[in-house]
């Protein structure tokens, strides 16, 4: 089963449903469209739901729109969000960056 893990604080956005997107970047799981995945927190290693893939799309994060933070955590800059992703991942992340955008619906969440 693939996992994806989601920070603390982005766990209970998740289960209410407000966030339901994820963006990926050096996607190693190779996560497409249809996939079932368990959600994990990262700070716990709990798994806290199950979800199915429901569209993916990829392209650089010079091109991600205003319609691309529906359902997922805005940033007040470019240069704060690339921060934000070259801390997640330690690595340098850019405009070039080609980032995953994973459009997700719960299937169930652990008690």
């Amino acid at each position: 089963m693939k996992t994806l893990k989601f920070t603390e604080n982005l766990v209970p956005l998740v289960l209410s449903g407000k966030k339901y997107t994820t963006w990926r970047l050096f996607d190693d799981k190779n996560l497409q469209e249809g996939d079932e995945i368990d959600f994990v927190n990262a700070s716990t290693a709990e798994k806290f739901a199950h979800a199915y893939i429901t569209k993916v799309i990829e392209k650089p994060m010079s091109d991600v729109k205003d319609e691309d933070f529906e359902g997922h955590e805005k940033y007040d800059s470019n240069e704060q969000m690339y921060k934000t992703y070259s801390d997640y991942y330690h690595q340098p992340v850019g405009p070039d960056t080609v980032v995953k955008i994973i459009w997700f619906e719960l299937i169930d969440h652990a008690k």
